[in-house]
């Protein structure tokens, strides 16, 4: 049985890099880079389907965004092991930086960026 926390999951991400001598590779250089191919990857998944499309993909398909979303989530797993972050703390802290860059009464509805008034 795995651990279903983050926690739990740098932790098996340690010992699968352990296991095979990667932290030498595991520079957060390298595994920022490391997000950004992951992400193209993910992103070429939805490249050339209809934004209604992209709700339903096939199964084949859905188990490749799949796989691709989660390459994205550890290689960002193991950036903040490696900086010694708490990645889930990071993602509440910006959750509520965006609040006070996007209120409500403001950007309900609206796709513009902040800097766009």
């Amino acid at each position: 049985m795995t651990d279903d926390s983050i926690a739990g999951l740098t932790e098996r991400l340690r010992h699968f890099a352990a296991e095979r001598d990667w932290e030498q590779f595991h520079s957060p250089k390298n595994l920022a880079i490391g997000v950004a191919a992951e992400a193209g990857e993910l992103a070429a998944e939805f490249q050339w389907i209809e934004g209604a499309d992209s709700y339903t993909p096939e199964a084949a398909h859905l188990e490749r965004i799949r796989h691709e979303s989660a390459d994205v989530l550890l290689y960002l797993v193991r950036l903040a092991d490696r900086l010694q972050f708490d990645l889930l703390a990071a993602a509440n802290e910006k959750i509520g930086l965006n609040a006070v860059k996007y209120p409500v009464e403001q950007f309900r509805g609206s796709s513009r960026k902040y800097s766009e008034d």
